[in-house]
């Protein structure tokens, strides 16, 4: 009679969990580049700063921004530059540019552009519900008592 041993997969992973405590970030939004801004802020968002990063696994961090009615793009940007929207009736899409926007709801400017440099699945929501953005240099955060970060 044959023994069949047992097949041992010695390839596993064990990734180190995350911490469970939160850490805030404050970051000033006031004379930054878009782009520039939201990339560093979505690479903190997904924890790839740190060394047990792992890319299905959320990070501890939450992160403020103020100051997004101050925000500035490079070029004629300020004036090219379109954000659509679509009611989902026909003949229901509207542009805006990036002026007539940045007066209107600044706070979505950065919205658009970090939600778009986070992933596409259900851990990028989870990410972005992480991000508070605040169109002047108040906030109600005071309690978690917030780190400020200085990206150029």
């Amino acid at each position: 009679m044959k023994q069949h041993n047992k097949i041992i997969n010695i390839n596993k992973t064990f990734t180190k969990e995350i911490d469970d405590d939160l850490t805030w970030y404050l970051v000033d939004a006031k004379e930054k580049n878009l782009g520039r801004l939201s990339s560093k802020i979505a690479q903190l968002l997904m924890g790839k700063d740190i060394k047990e990063y792992s890319p299905f696994q959320a990070s501890n961090k939450q992160i403020i921004i103020i100051n997004s009615k101050y925000i500035n793009v490079t070029g004629k940007k300020d004036k090219q530059k379109t954000y659509k929207r679509h009611s989902g009736r026909p003949g229901g899409l509207k542009t805006e540019n990036f002026n007539k926007l940045k007066t209107r709801i600044p706070n979505r400017i950065i919205e658009h552009a970090i939600k778009g440099m986070l992933p596409k699945n259900n851990l990028g929501r989870k990410l972005f519900k992480k991000l508070k953005i605040y169109s002047d240099n108040q906030h109600p955060h005071a309690a978690q008592q917030p780190i400020e970060l200085n990206i150029k």
